[in-house]
């Protein structure tokens, strides 16, 4: 093990977290500072203000320094990994013109103005005219631009959360090309913003190109901290500043997941399944595989909004009883739900969930549902049914990769919140059909940042060799051949079904009461 350690800066929806690793992997320092996801002025807003992200990134370095002062003078670099597709306008002294709008944001502009007439055929041959228009309503810019257009006139740069977090590190207009995921005009293909000024990406999103960042590859130097942000901070100046990726593109490096052989699963907010690929595929038309942590290659992903947020919801609907039960034994309430897990067998006894607690681009009229209820049926059974629906829309994503990448997937990896869950790995395990491995740490985007860290500074040669030394697995859970039999039986012949068959009463629904709003 070398002397020098990474500073990973990890700022997520509810936290920001200091993290020291060494060139082995290993977490030797953290300070965890958590806040408010967001503040909502009006009914689907949700907004953040954005010093506030910087404040308490400051104030999680900070700790961190007084928790481990004799480590200090080893930080040989820093590296950033942050929330995805969360805005912010900054005016030409780079102060914010409004709040930070974040992710879970369900706002929407009216876009009145059609797109050029190319463009429309475009989407039209390819069958993406309402998911275009729906990417387009989404976008925040477009948002500012109808309903603060005193606002977005003095917005001189528009960035991502990561963008505004690297300028308030270095002072300069500078982000990594693994961050830009979001409602933005970047060309995925390429890798950087579009060279045509006739590209459609532009007539979709209002941003101009002289309000957009500077990018750098991952394992690249952005900057060093500049000397505001050594004072407010504590980090020395002059420390590098190397280019990472998103939270979710950090977990899969974080994980270990370097090629097409093996799935990241996060199971966060937001439960995703991602690889890792130097070919460039879309799983779903129209939504790209994202710039992975890896200079070069691309993270195919399916996503379920609002994945893991289920379990939030249900802990406060329906799981009264075991919240209590949790706060007198003095464990979370998690624990108490995860022992009910192991009481109902595989499948449920039958009780089948879709998790569609969002509209997705695909299939923006979709609503969750929940099948096969009997007398036998308990709040245990829902909370079991909704973390094998969880499993099943991330299977029925990996299928979808591996069907686009002509690769078989063998081993899966998983991360985030769901991840420390024995019971939940193990159901993951048998509905897949495959080996488990759970991380030996926990803060696995953070350790995906800091092996771009250890690249970027020279101690490795490689993202794939950083990630052979410094990703360590500390659990393997193998399928159950009877389990799988049940899972295997459910999903094809109920789950697949359920969404055909039901996407005719969606609509229905949604041409009656107008929501989702599309």
């Amino acid at each position: 093990m070398g002397d020098r350690l990474v500073l990973a800066i990890d700022c997520g929806t509810q936290s920001v977290r200091g993290l020291l690793f060494d060139d082995d992997g290993h977490l030797v320092a953290k300070h965890k500072v958590e806040f408010e996801p967001y503040l909502s002025p009006a009914p689907g807003y949700a907004e953040h203000k954005a010093e506030d992200y910087w404040r308490d990134t400051c104030l999680a370095v900070q700790g961190l320094r007084e928790d481990a002062p004799e480590l200090w003078s080893r930080i040989g670099a820093v590296a950033l990994t942050t929330q995805r597709d969360t805005v912010v306008a900054v005016d030409a002294d780079g102060i914010p013109v409004r709040p930070a709008i974040t992710w879970l944001d369900q706002r929407m502009a009216r876009c009145d103005d059609p797109m050029p007439l190319v463009d429309r055929l475009q989407f039209r041959v390819t069958g993406m005219t309402l998911a275009a228009e729906i990417t387009r309503r989404q976008g925040k810019d477009n948002w500012m631009v109808e309903n603060e257009p005193e606002a977005w006139t003095r917005t001189s740069k528009w960035l991502l959360l990561s963008g505004y977090l690297c300028y308030r590190l270095t002072g300069r207009y500078v982000d990594s090309v693994a961050s830009q995921i979001g409602h933005i005009p970047f060309d995925y293909p390429a890798r950087n913003w579009p060279r045509s000024d006739n590209s459609w990406r532009w007539h979709m999103f209002r941003a101009r190109r002289d309000q957009l960042p500077e990018l750098v590859d991952a394992g690249g130097q952005m900057g060093t901290v500049s000397a505001d942000a050594a004072h407010d901070s504590g980090i020395p100046e002059g420390t590098p500043i190397i280019a990472a990726g998103s939270d979710k593109g950090c977990e899969t490096l974080g994980v270990g997941c370097v090629d097409e052989t093996s799935i990241s699963l996060s199971f966060g907010t937001t439960a995703t399944a991602q690889t890792t690929s130097r070919r460039y595929y879309e799983t779903i038309p129209f939504m790209p595989p994202y710039p992975a942590s890896v200079k070069g290659s691309y993270n195919p992903e399916i996503a379920v909004f609002r994945g893991y947020w289920m379990v939030s919801w249900f802990k406060k609907e329906f799981a009264e009883r075991e919240a209590l039960e949790a706060k007198e034994r003095g464990v979370p309430p998690e624990v108490v739900l995860d022992e009910h897990l192991e009481d109902i067998p595989p499948g449920s006894q039958g009780l089948m969930l879709q998790p569609y607690w969002g509209p997705g681009l695909k299939m923006p009229e979709a609503k969750g549902s929940m099948i096969g209820f009997g007398d036998v049926h308990t709040r245990a059974h829902i909370y079991r049914a909704i973390i094998e629906g969880i499993g099943y829309a991330l299977l029925e994503g990996v299928e979808s990769i591996e069907r686009k990448s002509g690769r078989k997937v063998n081993r899966v990896m998983v991360s985030g919140g769901g991840s420390q869950s024995d019971a939940i790995c193990q159901i993951t395990a048998d509905l897949f059909n495959r080996p488990v491995v759970r991380s030996e740490t926990y803060e696995t985007s953070g350790l995906g940042a800091a092996i771009n860290g250890f690249v970027g500074i020279g101690v490795y040669a490689t993202h794939e060799e950083a990630a052979k030394q410094m990703v360590h697995w500390d659990s393997t859970f193998l399928p159950r051949p009877e389990a799988v039999r049940v899972y295997h039986e459910l999903y094809t012949r109920v789950y697949k079904r359920i969404y055909p068959s039901l996407q005719p009463l969606y609509r229905e629904i949604q041409r009656i009461t107008g929501y989702p709003d599309i």
